[in-house]
């Protein structure tokens, strides 16, 4: 009877301990720019509800990608470990299966879908939340590892996963179907080929011209309903959802309503009916639509928290993957989303310049976070992990970030030394943030290792190569580049210039 009472004393103790612990939902847009909120100084798209969470919390003003792209910026952000270290360090296709690239073949064989999957050795930050007792879901893209192998979700750690497994299945939002767990789920959308351009003889001005490219089900809205009932969910345990959304990556497409909105607010604009993504009528008031319903469905999720009494112990978190891009006829420029950074082929997505990893970083967390604060405390992703690490109290091997819930809370905060980033794709690159100063190689896969050097202070926009001016300065920060790298275990990702050996 002793030792009946014991185990339920522990048993409580621990329900006890995992109703302390705080709710976590990850919010991550999808080439959304630092400049594309208003609370980073949006004048033409409207965002009051992720503007909201920044009137309520805090905003970092000096927050980075993982990666200049997609699925590394994840891995980086999942995991912990920046791009000198982590398994995956660019998209990669994992093309040795077969015609990855053909949407059709993807629809007729699923196998063909996904990117090139993680090991089962690495560890995520869901899988650390699993063993602390939290129930985890993944609404969203996952794009870290093709169905079938063992880097889907729910084998990396998430209890639920409804979304695209698939980041190139992710180019219409309006797809055949989704995934929840392991299996897969039709929509209600007729096969619509990537590159399927308007007819010759179709009219660019004519919303008819367009009926191909405006299907029933809107991915990003099926997907938002599954989120919205995975918080209605009376949940026992604390728990994660990360709400990866594809918003306003390309193509794209939007709910009429909102289009509706802006096509009054911008007026009249040309089409964009000669790229490779699908053609747009109305590309400035599609891609301000996008942006404004991802922050409606910002809403829905602080509305559903609060009306089912889980607001208060809740930590949301909102930024996106990388910086915005040109794709699919977006006018990045018109609107300034790169904010303080130059809105040129480049300087944005694809790239280590600040236009393609400053991202924007807004943390809500009631009673916790004081209200409307601002920081230029720089960090990244691959600080998230350490983050969640303190907050649950597990004392595990922090990887390579700092955890900045001390910012988050006001408290004094452990910097870094410095911020690395390689990348291999669009010829190789590197980057090194060291307080002022940012770093970077280009063109690496050419042999090239001369390292540019800015004074971010006096030139955000990071014109003036000042290396020459700086010789100790370089000095140092080529010893971060040496002491940062570790050869890729995919050979894709290799780069000769910096020693890796390429077979």
């Amino acid at each position: 009877m002793k030792k009946h009472f014991i185990i339920l004393a522990i048993l409580l103790c621990h329900q006890l301990s995992a109703q302390q612990k705080p709710n976590i939902v990850y919010i991550l847009a999808d080439d959304l720019g630092f400049g594309d909120i208003g609370a980073n100084g949006q004048k033409i798209i409207e965002t009051p509800n992720i503007d909201a969470l920044a009137k309520n919390g805090i905003n970092l003003k000096q927050h980075y990608a993982g990666a200049p792209v997609c699925a590394p910026s994840r891995c980086a952000l999942l995991t912990g470990k920046h791009m000198g270290h982590a398994y995956i360090r660019g998209n990669d296709e994992w093309g040795e299966r077969g015609d990855v690239w053909s949407l059709k073949a993807m629809n007729e064989n699923p196998k063909l879908e996904g990117q090139r999957p993680m090991p089962d050795s690495i560890l995520t930050i869901a899988e650390v939340l699993k063993s602390k007792g939290y129930t985890t879901a993944l609404v969203g893209k996952w794009g870290l590892g093709a169905p079938y192998t063992e880097s889907t979700p729910n084998k990396q750690g998430f209890d639920f996963f409804f979304g695209y497994n698939c980041q190139r299945q992710a180019h219409t939002l309006y797809p055949t179907h989704l995934w929840k767990n392991e299996e897969i789920v039709p929509l209600k959308n007729k096969f619509v080929d990537y590159h399927l351009m308007l007819d010759s003889l179709a009219d660019p001005y004519q919303k008819a011209s367009y009926a191909n490219y405006e299907l029933i089900d809107y991915a990003p809205e099926v997907m938002h309903k599954e989120a919205l009932a995975f918080l209605n969910t009376k949940h026992k345990k604390p728990f994660f959802l990360f709400y990866a959304s594809v918003i306003p990556h390309a193509p794209l497409q939007a709910l009429h309503r909102w289009v509706e909105y802006y096509e009054k607010k911008i007026g009249k604009e040309e089409p964009y009916y000669k790229g490779k993504y699908y053609p747009n009528r109305t590309p400035k008031a599609t891609r301000a639509a996008m942006i404004s319903n991802l922050d409606e469905q910002v809403g829905d999720l602080v509305k559903t928290l609060k009306a089912t009494g889980q607001y208060n112990n809740t930590l949301i978190i909102f930024s996106s993957d990388n910086g915005s891009t040109f794709a699919g006829g977006a006018d990045i420029a018109y609107f300034n989303s790169a904010g303080p950074s130059p809105e040129e082929d480049g300087r944005l997505k694809g790239t280590v310049y600040e236009g393609g990893i400053r991202v924007p970083f807004i943390a809500c967390w009631p009673g916790k976070i004081k209200a409307g604060t601002e920081s230029n405390h720089i960090s990244a992703f691959y600080d998230f992990y350490p983050t969640v690490l303190d907050i649950v109290g597990e004392k595990t091997k922090k990887n390579d970030g700092i955890s900045y819930l001390p910012v988050l809370l006001g408290k004094q905060q452990t910097r870094h030394e410095y911020l690395y980033w390689e990348f291999p794709e669009h010829n190789g690159q590197q980057a090194i943030r060291w307080g002022k100063w940012k770093a970077i190689r280009e063109n690496l896969k050419d042999g090239n290792l001369h390292t540019s050097l800015y004074d971010l202070e006096k030139d955000p926009q990071e014109l003036k190569d000042m290396s020459a001016q700086f010789p100790d300065i370089i000095s140092q920060v080529e010893q971060f580049f040496k002491e940062s790298h570790q050869q890729p275990e995919v050979k894709r990702f290799r780069l000769e210039a910096l020693g890796d050996k390429l077979e």
